[in-house]
């Protein structure tokens, strides 16, 4: 698919967006346009002007609260496989315009067009994990200490869920969290990242049909808005029992406390400085491609992109030259255009923050291996950078959200696991060997410390199935898989008694 070959106005018309007007920045059942300024989307592939947003204000925001709560009495009590109906029919409408919202991810932030459609049928995915999950959001029976009584406990949904995304997965992260919320009988806010607002519009437009045909509007509701106007009243509103926030660690530790001062839940998913290990036994043809997607992939700007490499002595070298030579035939450009692997970096502030880390590095010793420079073209485009550095290099202990790589070389698998904890950040880690006992050693309590860890695949591209998230600095938090929907409802201990008498646990006697 080439540039030429995208009538963007067309796209965004067909997605709901005026291309030419000032698109609504608030959806609370319906559309509204918001009363605060407006917002322009501008592709980080040439700069272009996509279209405008009227942004949300506090009345704005106060509004969409207000019609998520309305909503939420009727919605609880709905079935819970008749809320995850309701998510199929979302799904099954993402499917339908699948190609369009990822051809549009790729415009507004930047990612290949391979990733961008791969971002809409995450969300497609999700979906139809939550359908199943409607039917088995299961609570334990216990065995009572007392006769006749019964213990079990069950789950009830919480109400709102604020969701606060990073333009880095601009559609997918909000599915993760509101198809699990919406089976769990929650009502959903989000607020989008202020740089990817038009994809946040576009999901939205494509639910709305099914949220009236089934007569559930106003479960969903839409403010894009700054910090002041949106943000911070979501952060410190106490009828937002979880607040879900994807982003930087430095933004986590703004989120984490200020939820917790009104005793909220926050769950957080940030940073990632994630290693990827190669040891002497690995099949090096599989390491390759594993490293060069996790470090090249969405331009270094996933939170689970390989950040460090670390190779065993033995080979360090000879891989280390293969890896520099792959990158000479990574094509960068135009996200949509065909063959290209390395689309641009958000904007023009992300250019100037791979320009310090690319300075830093040959200020502080580290030797360029590749790239290193900003192309001289329209848009946001810079170099995919390999610099070899020590293990205790400074910078490679930061997150820098750019296709920046810094590879060590290490002794052993000890030394590997040392060097990959010695991080704040704990997303994703990885391994390659084909040694059990290599693999079990990574593995063991006495192994990576990050929430993700990988054998013979790259720290890159997780499956919904499993919960995703971090440890450490990363937040804690889990989304999408496994039990992540426990994060989503509120549990409740039960005790039944079905006798004629009252035992006291404990064998407490009170007489009376």
């Amino acid at each position: 698919m080439a540039e030429h070959d995208v009538d963007v106005k067309a796209m965004l018309t067909r997605l709901g967006i005026d291309p030419g007007g000032e698109n609504p920045g608030v959806y609370d059942g319906a559309f509204a346009a918001g009363t605060g300024g407006a917002l322009a989307s501008h592709s980080p592939a040439d700069g272009a002007l996509l279209a405008t947003v009227a942004q949300a204000t506090r009345a704005d925001y106060e509004r969409c609260v207000e019609t998520g709560l309305a909503a939420f009495p009727r919605w609880r009590m709905a079935p819970a496989p008749a809320r995850g109906e309701v998510v199929r029919l979302m799904g099954e409408a993402l499917r339908a315009h699948k190609d369009d919202l990822g051809a549009l991810v790729s415009l507004e932030m930047g990612k290949v067009l391979s990733e961008g459609l791969g971002e809409v049928q995450e969300m497609i995915d999700i979906a139809d994990f939550a359908v199943g999950l409607s039917r088995q959001l299961y609570g334990k029976t216990m065995h009572s200490e007392r006769p006749r009584h019964r213990m079990y406990e069950q789950w009830h949904p919480l109400g709102t869920v604020g969701i606060i995304s990073a333009f880095n997965f601009p559609v997918a992260v909000w599915a993760w969290n509101a198809f699990i919320a919406f089976v769990c009988g929650d009502v959903c806010l989000w607020k989008p990242s202020e740089k990817t607002p038009l994809t946040a519009i576009a999901v939205c437009k494509v639910i709305d049909g099914v949220l009236e045909r089934s007569g559930w509007r106003g479960i969903s509701n839409l403010v894009i808005g700054d910090v002041v106007q949106v943000g911070e009243p979501l952060l410190d509103d106490r009828r937002v029992p979880l607040v879900s926030a994807t982003g930087s660690c430095r933004m986590g530790k703004i989120v984490g406390p200020r939820v917790a001062a009104r005793l909220g839940r926050s769950l957080l998913e940030l940073g990632g400085n994630n290693a990827l290990i190669v040891m002497d036994d690995a099949d090096q043809d599989m390491a390759l491609v594993a490293t060069a997607f996790g470090a090249v992939g969405t331009a270094g700007q996933r939170c689970t992109t390989t950040r460090r490499l670390m190779v065993q002595r033995g080979i360090a070298a000879a891989f280390t030259e293969r890896l520099v030579a792959s990158y000479g035939s990574i094509k960068i450009g135009h996200p949509l255009e065909s063959g290209v692997l390395c689309g641009p970096v958000i904007d023009d502030d992300a250019v100037r923050m791979y320009e310090r880390a690319v300075a830093r590095i040959r200020e502080e010793g580290g030797e360029i291996l590749c790239g290193g420079s900003v192309l001289d073209r329209a848009g946001c485009y810079v170099e995919p950078t390999i610099a070899r550095v020590p293990t205790d290099f400074a910078l490679a202990r930061e997150e820098t959200f750019a296709p920046i790589l810094y590879v060590m070389e290490i002794a052993d698998i000890d030394e590997a696991i040392r060097v990959q904890n010695d991080v704040p950040q704990g997303l994703s880690s990885a391994v390659f060997t084909n040694s059990m006992k290599t693999a079990e050693r990574f593995l063991s309590h006495a192994g990576s410390d990050c929430g993700i860890a990988n054998v013979n695949i790259g720290t890159s591209g997780a499956e919904i199935g499993g919960a995703f998230g971090g440890e450490k600095e990363t937040g804690g938090g889990r989304e999408a898989g496994s039990d992540a929907w426990k994060a989503y409802m509120r549990r409740q201990t039960c005790t039944l008694n079905w006798g004629d008498d009252l035992p006291l646990a404990q064998g407490v006697e009170f007489e009376i």
